[in-house]
């Protein structure tokens, strides 16, 4: 048998990603290969991500490749998908979420006294919650790779920057000074990692789909539900988090003005067994006022 190619790309974070699922498929004895494939994203590191206004800027050429046959599966942080994915392109599985938060990584210990910070981002939802919360603070915009964000702060004498804290330990990047964000939602399906294969690709499918870790793959597949029935994209200022405990679903999301000025968030408990807990979840937001910041975010697209 030809090795399995593995589509990824071409990043430190990515890289590790596709090779972990690597050496998961190589233990239950599938030889692979990885293929790195460089994105539009990652080909324009100027930019603030949410000005792109591209769907699908860290995915659609993984997603030629695929569709193209030059690749036989894409591993993506889920995060980064968008919720519709392309005719001919399935979920192949979704393995055991990382940590699903945001962290600060901070110059100095002292930051929470100073009485105006600027600190860097380029996710419009980490932005949005930030100002939300800190309404005397400057976001400025911050692209790159884990470590060149990370250099980045120190060269420009800025506060600090918000990371996802699963790739900074999937990288094993300690920075010095850093603190979970707790108050912070994350991005839908952070944390999480999706293998995508070809539809018609039926024998490999039945050999990987029972890879998926199950309850990470039910709480991402909500939130994402959340964010398609909200009609954001994936760099829209939307959070959600799903979490199963005690055999019921915890949800928490929101959405959040650009400006910080208005913040909408929900806390809710879902039976297990209930269908269509994402939709029912973004109604929920809607009826609590999210309807008017949602049509504010459209009107200003």
């Amino acid at each position: 048998m030809k090795p399995v190619r593995i589509g990824t790309r071409s990043s430190a974070l990515a890289m590790w990603q596709a090779q972990w699922v690597q050496n998961v498929l190589s233990e239950i004895g599938i030889a692979t290969e990885i293929v790195p494939i460089n994105s539009s994203g990652d080909n324009n590191l100027v930019q603030p991500l949410y000005e792109m206004g591209v769907v699908g800027v860290f995915t659609k050429e993984l997603d030629q490749a695929l569709l193209q046959k030059e690749v036989d599966i894409c591993v993506h942080s889920m995060k980064d998908v968008p919720t519709q994915l392309p005719d001919g392109i399935v979920e192949g599985f979704v393995p055991k979420r990382g940590p699903a938060s945001d962290v600060f990584v901070f110059r100095e210990k002292n930051w929470e006294s100073l009485p105006q910070r600027t600190i860097a981002t380029s996710s419009l939802r980490r932005k949005a919650q930030w100002l939300f919360a800190h309404k005397n603070d400057t976001v400025v915009p911050l692209r790159g790779n884990i470590q060149t964000r990370l250099d980045k702060i120190q060269i420009n004498n800025w506060d600090g920057a918000v990371f996802a804290q699963a790739g900074l330990e999937r990288l094993a990047t300690n920075p010095a000074n850093y603190c979970p964000i707790d108050w912070m939602i994350p991005a839908p399906a952070q944390g999480a990692i999706l293998v995508a294969a070809r539809e018609n690709d039926p024998k490999l499918l039945e050999k990987i789909k029972p890879l998926s870790h199950q309850s990470s793959h039910d709480c991402v597949q909500i939130e994402r539900a959340f964010l398609r029935a909200l009609q954001g994209g994936c760099s829209a200022p939307i959070g959600a988090h799903a979490s199963l405990q005690n055999q019921r679903i915890s949800f928490h999301g929101c959405v959040t003005e650009s400006d910080g000025s208005q913040h909408i968030e929900i806390r809710e408990s879902f039976d297990l067994q209930t269908s269509d807990i994402g939709k029912r979840a973004a109604e929920i937001l809607r009826k609590a006022g999210g309807e008017q910041v949602l049509c504010k975010l459209n009107s200003h697209e």
